[in-house]
Protein backbone atom coordinates (compact mmCIF):
# COMPACT_ATOMS: atom_id res chain seq x y z
CA UNK A 1 0.00 0.00 0.00
CA UNK A 2 1.23 3.66 -0.95
CA UNK A 3 0.85 6.40 1.05
CA UNK A 4 -0.73 9.05 -1.22
CA UNK A 5 -3.34 11.23 -0.99
CA UNK A 6 -5.33 11.56 -4.18
CA UNK A 7 -7.51 14.59 -2.85
CA UNK A 8 -3.68 16.10 -2.80
CA UNK A 9 -3.91 18.72 -5.64
CA UNK A 10 0.35 18.10 -6.24
CA UNK A 11 0.89 15.62 -8.91
CA UNK A 12 2.55 12.13 -7.87
CA UNK A 13 5.79 11.06 -8.73
CA UNK A 14 6.58 7.31 -8.03
CA UNK A 15 10.77 6.74 -7.63
CA UNK A 16 10.71 3.18 -8.72
CA UNK A 17 13.91 0.53 -7.95
CA UNK A 18 16.08 -0.75 -5.53
CA UNK A 19 18.17 0.52 -2.78
CA UNK A 20 19.61 3.17 -4.48
CA UNK A 21 15.99 4.46 -5.02
CA UNK A 22 15.04 3.28 -1.65
CA UNK A 23 18.06 5.43 -0.42
CA UNK A 24 16.61 8.92 -1.65
CA UNK A 25 14.71 11.78 0.28
CA UNK A 26 12.40 12.01 -2.56
CA UNK A 27 9.68 13.88 -0.84
CA UNK A 28 12.30 16.16 0.84
CA UNK A 29 14.05 16.79 -2.83
CA UNK A 30 10.60 17.36 -4.43
CA UNK A 31 8.15 19.19 -2.14
CA UNK A 32 5.97 20.64 -4.60
CA UNK A 33 4.89 17.07 -5.11
CA UNK A 34 3.57 13.78 -3.34
CA UNK A 35 6.82 11.72 -3.71
CA UNK A 36 5.88 7.60 -3.30
CA UNK A 37 9.80 6.18 -2.69
CA UNK A 38 8.54 2.61 -4.59
CA UNK A 39 12.31 1.56 -3.90
CA UNK A 40 13.10 -1.84 -1.78
CA UNK A 41 16.43 -2.98 -0.57
CA UNK A 42 18.27 -5.92 -2.68
CA UNK A 43 15.37 -5.25 -5.14
CA UNK A 44 15.81 -7.32 -9.02
CA UNK A 45 13.68 -6.52 -12.04
CA UNK A 46 11.52 -9.62 -10.92
CA UNK A 47 10.90 -7.89 -7.92
CA UNK A 48 9.65 -5.05 -9.00
CA UNK A 49 7.42 -6.38 -11.54
CA UNK A 50 5.59 -8.43 -8.37
CA UNK A 51 5.31 -5.31 -6.91
CA UNK A 52 4.17 -3.35 -9.91
CA UNK A 53 0.18 -3.31 -8.41
CA UNK A 54 1.83 -0.99 -5.88
CA UNK A 55 2.78 1.47 -8.92
CA UNK A 56 -0.87 1.45 -10.72
CA UNK A 57 -2.37 1.80 -7.32
CA UNK A 58 -0.40 5.36 -6.31
CA UNK A 59 -1.83 6.64 -9.86
CA UNK A 60 1.64 8.27 -10.28
CA UNK A 61 1.96 11.39 -13.09
CA UNK A 62 5.34 10.61 -13.69
CA UNK A 63 7.38 7.50 -12.79
CA UNK A 64 11.28 7.32 -12.39
CA UNK A 65 12.72 4.48 -12.71
CA UNK A 66 16.07 2.57 -12.30
CA UNK A 67 17.24 -1.06 -11.58
CA UNK A 68 18.69 -3.81 -12.60
CA UNK A 69 22.16 -3.47 -11.11
CA UNK A 70 21.14 -6.22 -8.65
CA UNK A 71 20.17 -8.68 -11.53
CA UNK A 72 23.72 -8.36 -12.72
CA UNK A 73 24.93 -9.00 -9.01
CA UNK A 74 22.56 -11.87 -8.16
CA UNK A 75 23.87 -13.60 -12.05
CA UNK A 76 20.82 -12.79 -13.96
CA UNK A 77 21.81 -12.33 -17.71
CA UNK A 78 21.68 -9.13 -19.73
CA UNK A 79 18.85 -10.34 -21.50
CA UNK A 80 16.55 -11.56 -18.77
CA UNK A 81 17.39 -7.77 -17.40
CA UNK A 82 16.16 -6.24 -20.35
CA UNK A 83 13.08 -8.73 -20.97
CA UNK A 84 12.05 -7.70 -17.79
CA UNK A 85 12.29 -4.03 -17.78
CA UNK A 86 10.76 -4.07 -21.55
CA UNK A 87 7.65 -6.17 -19.68
CA UNK A 88 7.65 -3.53 -17.09
CA UNK A 89 7.52 -0.71 -19.34
CA UNK A 90 4.71 -2.37 -21.38
CA UNK A 91 2.47 -2.82 -18.46
CA UNK A 92 2.98 0.68 -16.80
CA UNK A 93 1.83 2.22 -20.40
CA UNK A 94 -0.87 -0.58 -20.55
CA UNK A 95 -2.10 0.24 -17.26
CA UNK A 96 -0.74 3.96 -16.73
CA UNK A 97 -1.68 5.30 -20.29
CA UNK A 98 -1.26 9.09 -19.30
CA UNK A 99 1.82 8.43 -17.06
CA UNK A 100 5.21 9.66 -17.88
CA UNK A 101 8.22 7.52 -17.58
CA UNK A 102 11.85 8.33 -17.12
CA UNK A 103 13.85 4.74 -17.48
CA UNK A 104 17.63 5.96 -16.00
CA UNK A 105 20.48 3.61 -17.35
CA UNK A 106 21.85 1.56 -14.65
CA UNK A 107 24.64 3.14 -12.76
CA UNK A 108 28.02 2.10 -12.87
CA UNK A 109 29.67 -0.32 -9.97
CA UNK A 110 32.44 -2.33 -9.54
CA UNK A 111 34.64 -2.53 -12.90
CA UNK A 112 33.85 -6.19 -13.85
CA UNK A 113 30.01 -5.42 -14.17
CA UNK A 114 31.09 -2.68 -16.58
CA UNK A 115 30.76 -4.36 -20.21
CA UNK A 116 27.19 -6.08 -18.68
CA UNK A 117 26.30 -2.92 -17.49
CA UNK A 118 27.06 -1.01 -20.44
CA UNK A 119 25.00 -3.95 -22.38
CA UNK A 120 21.84 -3.57 -20.98
CA UNK A 121 21.94 0.32 -21.04
CA UNK A 122 22.69 0.04 -24.64
CA UNK A 123 19.51 -2.38 -25.04
CA UNK A 124 17.26 -0.31 -22.64
CA UNK A 125 17.99 2.52 -24.17
CA UNK A 126 16.95 1.72 -27.39
CA UNK A 127 13.50 0.19 -25.88
CA UNK A 128 12.98 3.00 -24.32
CA UNK A 129 11.53 5.37 -26.86
CA UNK A 130 9.59 2.53 -28.35
CA UNK A 131 7.63 2.19 -25.30
CA UNK A 132 7.14 5.76 -24.78
CA UNK A 133 9.45 6.19 -21.90
CA UNK A 134 12.26 9.11 -21.57
CA UNK A 135 16.20 8.40 -21.10
CA UNK A 136 18.34 9.56 -18.41
CA UNK A 137 21.47 7.97 -19.36
CA UNK A 138 23.55 8.57 -15.90
CA UNK A 139 26.77 6.72 -16.59
CA UNK A 140 28.82 9.89 -18.50
CA UNK A 141 28.11 11.58 -14.71
CA UNK A 142 29.13 8.83 -12.47
CA UNK A 143 31.48 5.91 -14.49
CA UNK A 144 35.89 6.56 -14.34
CA UNK A 145 37.32 5.57 -17.83
CA UNK A 146 37.52 1.75 -16.58
CA UNK A 147 33.67 1.48 -15.79
CA UNK A 148 33.58 1.34 -12.05
CA UNK A 149 31.56 4.00 -9.98
CA UNK A 150 32.93 7.48 -9.25
CA UNK A 151 34.59 6.87 -5.58
CA UNK A 152 33.34 10.28 -4.89
CA UNK A 153 30.10 8.98 -5.58
CA UNK A 154 30.17 5.78 -2.83
CA UNK A 155 31.80 4.63 -0.06
CA UNK A 156 31.45 1.22 -0.86
CA UNK A 157 31.58 1.04 -4.67
CA UNK A 158 27.68 0.33 -5.56
CA UNK A 159 25.39 2.69 -3.42
CA UNK A 160 25.41 6.07 -3.53
CA UNK A 161 26.81 8.93 -0.76
CA UNK A 162 25.20 12.38 -0.25
CA UNK A 163 27.45 13.43 -2.94
CA UNK A 164 26.38 11.28 -5.45
CA UNK A 165 22.85 11.83 -4.54
CA UNK A 166 23.81 14.88 -5.46
CA UNK A 167 24.78 14.41 -8.92
CA UNK A 168 21.67 12.28 -9.39
CA UNK A 169 19.44 15.30 -8.74
CA UNK A 170 21.51 17.88 -10.91
CA UNK A 171 20.63 15.42 -13.83
CA UNK A 172 16.91 14.57 -12.15
CA UNK A 173 15.30 17.53 -12.00
CA UNK A 174 15.70 18.99 -15.45
CA UNK A 175 14.62 15.29 -16.55
CA UNK A 176 11.87 15.36 -14.98
CA UNK A 177 11.45 19.38 -15.61
CA UNK A 178 11.45 18.13 -19.38
CA UNK A 179 8.58 16.31 -19.05
CA UNK A 180 6.39 18.40 -18.20
CA UNK A 181 7.34 20.68 -21.64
Amino acid sequence: MTDVDHSDSRPIFAFVGDSLTAGGSWQEWFPDVQAVNLGADGDVTDDVIARSDAITEAKPSTISLLIGTNDLATRRSVEHLVRNVELLLVSLRRDLPDARVLLHSILPRERSYASRIKDANRHLWQFASVSGAHWLDLWPVFAEPEGELKPEFTDDGVHLNAAGYEAWLELLRPALAELDE
